[in-house]
């Protein structure tokens, strides 16, 4: 299996050098050149496997130039002992009926992109070992909030690399950012910007694909790579929970025709894992994009435009407050049948205007797999309120609004079809804007607003989250958007 550029069909490397490298010189990212199908004998074996079983049995179908000693080390060093009760990724039946959560916030840092994460690290260094040459690997991230803990915990004191993470100052939540700043680790490194999220993931992307930066840095012995969903290492670990989920729902005499599945995604990653496993086989029937106010998605998947000129709110939940999708384009290289001069003149569009129009041909089939929808803050917090009252079950702010989105595609459609929502984060990262949607006014300070909330609820505030109180932060750097390179410079000393 080797991998393409979205924007250059004839660019071909190994998953090791898509994986190392996170994106590609030209600005595309990483695909397989084919997508792998899973037969009728594939699932009935990963159906008795447990999670890292079902992890290996689906990687090796895309590191193809891994060994399975090598996928077992990673696979392995990623699940053992690192998640609740060695369980990443449970379903939990929320109304004893057809919504199904699948809980992806069990790990270290309490989101789902621990399930990604904790595999990465694994994942690169030995990609790394195989083509980059003994060269220090620099992982740079721009993250909306979950992402950056995630991803400084997985590759925290990781061998020959280190890690720089830019966040949104006024964007992420108190709890996200204590986690973020109280980082320990020789290797790591944190600083917040003055500017949004798509502020640090563009100033990101324009770095990676800087040759003069680039090429100081190779004069230095060292070679960038990315831990956000741009690089494929940080996608194919996803597509794994949601075959997973399906195996699940097969195991406990669920699924007979077929699901839906509601993601809420600002970047569009985590959705598009689940179009992957469609893909390859799993049943999924509707794929279900839950947007915040930013709802930049949801105006595209209804219109086939795709316009971030719109004004840009700071809501609840932040880790969607985003208005550049960065793996969109991965799906309109395949819906465009992998016509990559088409994916290069819609994101140069997007990059000149800000906006792009597929073709009515890409609508169409974008139309027949997704619905989306979209919730304010309002409706973000009744629904957090109502599924607590109804079902006594305990949401964070992303999780509800794919919640609401869910309600609202039933009620619009008459579709109500089995369902597996993609539950991304413990309410207790965002545990005042929670209590507030529990009708209860916050404490004096965040511990014991957690406190409250855990009195209230009944449900335990987890050990990574309580385990922060006390601890001092090591950074308190902010720099200006335009100057992401000289900050960058000034931590590697170079």
């Amino acid at each position: 299996m080797n991998y393409n550029s979205t924007r250059d069909s004839k660019l071909c490397v190994t998953a090791a050098g898509a994986i190392a490298k996170g994106i590609s010189n030209d600005g595309g990212l990483f695909v397989p050149e084919t997508i792998p199908t899973l037969s009728d004998d594939d699932f009935n074996t990963l159906c008795s496997l447990d999670y890292i079983g079902r992890a290996k049995f689906v990687l090796k179908y895309f590191l193809t130039d891994f060994t399975e000693q090598e996928i077992d080390y990673c696979v392995r060093g990623a699940y053992s002992d690192s998640f609740d009760n060695n369980q990443p990724a449970p379903l939990k039946c929320v109304d004893g009926k057809n919504m199904n959560l699948l809980e992806l916030w069990h790990g270290p840092t309490c989101a789902f992109k621990d399930l990604a994460l904790q595999l990465l690290p694994y994942l690169l260094v030995t990609s790394a070992k195989k083509v980059a040459n003994g060269k220090e690997t620099i992982i740079l991230v721009a993250t909306s909030g979950d992402t950056g803990k995630a991803a400084l915990e997985g590759f925290k004191d990781v061998e020959n690399t280190k890690i720089i993470v830019f966040y949104p100052q006024n964007g992420v939540s108190n709890m996200q950012k204590l986690q973020m700043d109280t980082q320990e680790g020789e290797n790591v490194f944190v600083c917040g910007i003055k500017g949004n999220f798509d502020d640090a993931q563009s100033g990101v992307k324009k770095i990676f694909t800087n040759p003069d930066i680039c090429k100081k840095l190779e004069e230095n012995g060292m070679q960038f790579s990315s831990a956000n969903s741009i690089n494929w290492g940080r996608l194919v670990p996803q597509i794994i929970y949601y075959i997973s989920a399906y195996c699940d729902l097969v195991n406990s005499n669920k699924v007979t025709d077929g699901f839906n599945v509601v993601v809420p995604t600002g970047n569009f990653g985590n959705i598009l894992a689940a179009y992957y496993a469609k893909a390859m086989g799993v049943p999924i029937k509707k794929l279900i994009c839950a947007s915040n106010a930013n709802n930049v998605l949801t105006d595209f998947l209804k219109t086939g435009t795709y316009d971030r000129n719109r004004q840009f709110f700071t809501t609840i939940s932040p880790s969607m407050d985003i208005l550049i999708s960065s793996n969109l384009e991965r799906m309109l290289y395949e819906l465009s049948g992998r016509d990559d001069a088409k994916v290069k003149d819609l994101q140069e569009k997007l990059a000149k205007d800000g906006k792009y129009t597929v073709d009515s041909q890409i609508l169409e089939k974008i139309q027949e797999i997704f619905y989306g929808g979209c919730c304010d803050d309002a409706q973000t917090k009744d629904t957090i309120n109502q599924i607590f009252k109804d079902y006594g079950y305990l949401c964070d702010t992303h999780t509800a609004v794919a919640v609401k989105v869910y309600k609202d595609y039933v009620d619009s459609t008459g579709d109500d079809s089995l369902t597996v929502i993609a539950s991304t984060a413990s309410p207790y990262k965002f545990a005042a804007d929670v209590l507030e949607s529990l009708g209860q006014a916050t404490a004096d300070n965040d511990f014991e607003t957690l406190e409250k909330l855990m009195q209230i609820s009944g449900v335990q505030i987890p050990a990574p989250i309580a385990n922060l109180k006390g601890n001092t932060p090591r950074f308190s750097n902010v720099c200006e958007k335009e100057n992401l390179d000289t900050t960058i410079f000034d931590f590697l000393k170079i």
